[in-house]
């Protein structure tokens, strides 16, 4: 993966994969009108990733980050969410700088496997097996959204449990080809384990992006 850090100007330029004003269908603030910014480059390689064409930085364009916030400001709702690909592959600094000097809000989804980076009114931790999250992300979580694909996936929810704040909300989310399979799963382990809910990729049901 080409991933020259000297391009990015430290954050001031964007890896820009895509952006769009959309309705937040996982986790937490499923339901919640916002602004996605979704950031390339991704090493951490899941494979049945939705997103892969995020992976490659290279293949987007590298967007001054002045140019993403008078996008922002065009929409009504005064939320952003900074995903990926990775998104802390950059240094997210300047950008959420500039958001919250405007009164937007910030999510950040991240895996968790680059160190933090960027000021966040919410941080939802997805980690990924593949690329374990660095111990100082997870006292910052707010949310944590572990992907199940198989029975297995619920031991590596529970570890990653332990080691957020007790405040922090738990998310079990089936992965979106096997949701049939794997929901009944779950639902009996949310029954049996009420501190974790169930997040539903909705905005696929609702066909929205």
């Amino acid at each position: 993966m080409d991933f020259d850090q000297q391009i990015f100007e430290g954050g001031r330029k964007i890896p820009l994969v895509e952006e769009f004003y959309t309705i937040q269908g996982e986790g937490y603030h499923t339901g919640k009108a916002a602004y996605f910014i979704r950031v390339g480059g991704c090493d951490v390689g899941c494979s049945w990733c939705d997103t892969k064409f995020s992976w490659n930085p290279s293949l987007h364009p590298v967007v001054p980050a002045e140019q993403i916030i008078e996008h922002v400001l065009k929409y009504p709702a005064a939320a952003v969410v900074v995903t990926g690909g990775e998104p802390l592959m950059v240094n997210m600094d300047y950008l959420t700088g500039m958001l919250k000097e405007r009164g937007i809000e910030t999510f950040l989804e991240t895996s968790g496997a680059y160190p933090l980076s960027g000021t966040w009114d919410w941080i939802c931790l997805s980690p990924k097996k593949n690329a374990p999250p660095l111990d100082a992300i997870f006292p910052e979580a707010d949310e944590l959204k572990v992907i199940i694909s198989s029975e297995e996936d619920i031991a590596w929810a529970l570890e990653n449990g332990s080691k957020v704040g007790n405040d922090c909300k738990l998310y079990l989310q089936p992965e979106w080809s096997r949701r049939e399979q794997i929901l009944p799963l779950i639902i009996e382990f949310s029954k049996q384990n009420p501190c974790w809910m169930i997040s539903l990729q909705s905005h696929k049901y609702m066909h929205i992006p």
